[in-house]
């Protein structure tokens, strides 16, 4: 690692390497990778699982007592591959906290 971001290659390169080359910036967690990879890269298959509205959400629409830990959104998430990112996004917006254009 050269201690720099290559944001004109990075496009190119598979998810956990982007993750981790990201997670080498101070104060960029795995979180806001996968934020990043999601909205600005428009990767499809990006499943961020401490994400705490994503937890919530599934929490409610899988009727789950408590949040579900990080194996557990995995298995429940596996039937939304290729497209977990969008899955995620429709999650997020059926919580209601996103204000919504007529």
């Amino acid at each position: 690692m050269t201690g720099r971001v290559q944001l004109r290659q990075i496009a190119h390169k598979p998810d956990e390497e982007i993750i981790e080359e990201l997670t080498q910036v101070k104060g960029i967690g795995r979180w806001t990778a996968q934020m990043f990879l999601i909205f600005s890269l428009g990767r499809l298959d990006i499943l961020p699982v401490a994400d705490f509205g994503l937890r919530a959400g599934v929490r409610r629409h899988y009727k789950l007592r408590k949040l579900p830990d990080k194996d557990r959104l995995h298995k429940l998430s596996e039937p939304w591959r290729p497209f977990r990112s969008i899955a995620t996004w429709y999650i997020w917006r059926s919580l209601g906290g996103v204000a919504q254009s007529d």
